[in-house]
């Protein structure tokens, strides 16, 4: 089992500065460049992934269900400045989840109830394997830090088998012989290095 309590925090603040870093990277002319994820430009990533920021103050803080509020987060939220978009929603989620209690709280997801703490680890393994994904995109150094490619294999090695169903992720590919943990990692979840 992964860490929990400030370890976890920790390890969510990590992947959400290294999107951090990746998002200011961004430059002007790469918002509509391919990425790994099929069908997705730059900004339509970096949108996914600050919806899901925007997700974690309505249903840790504001204890919401994702019933109460699914239309309110449809749809592009990046306006006419993708860079302060995620700057403020990854702000708000890393509060959320570091608030007094927070992550012994149970959230409400589309799945059912879980523990802040779990959906806190699905998150960052979240931010972490699109990291990668969006420095393949915009050319900047796709090496992980090794402690989240760690961190990230133990979180969704366990569900990895199911992902592709969700029609999120795309089949797991096989490593190439002798492959190091993050290649064997974003081989798990689809992506061909």
């Amino acid at each position: 089992m992964g860490p929990s309590g400030s370890g976890l925090l920790a390890r969510h603040a990590e992947a959400l500065a290294l999107f951090t870093e990746r998002v200011h990277a961004v430059r002007p002319d790469q918002w509509d460049a391919p990425t790994p994820c099929a069908e997705w430009s730059v900004a339509d990533l970096v949108n996914h992934l600050t919806v899901e920021q925007l997700w974690v103050p309505l249903l840790v803080t504001q204890r919401r269900t994702v019933e109460d509020v699914a239309d309110a987060l449809e749809g592009e939220v990046l306006g006419d400045d993708p860079v302060t978009a995620w700057d403020a929603a990854a702000t708000a989620a890393r509060e959320a989840f570091g608030a007094p209690g927070a992550l012994a709280r149970t959230v409400h997801l589309s799945y059912g109830r879980t523990r802040a703490s779990a959906y806190c680890a699905q998150m960052t393994a979240d931010a972490v394997v699109h990291a990668w994904d969006l420095s393949r995109a915009i050319g900047a150094p796709e090496r992980l830090p090794d402690a989240l490619v760690d961190f990230t294999a133990e979180e969704v090695t366990p569900y990895a088998g199911g992902l592709e169903a969700t029609g999120l992720f795309a089949a797991p590919v096989e490593p190439p012989p002798g492959a190091d943990a993050q290649t064997r990692l974003l081989a798990l979840l689809g992506r061909r290095v």
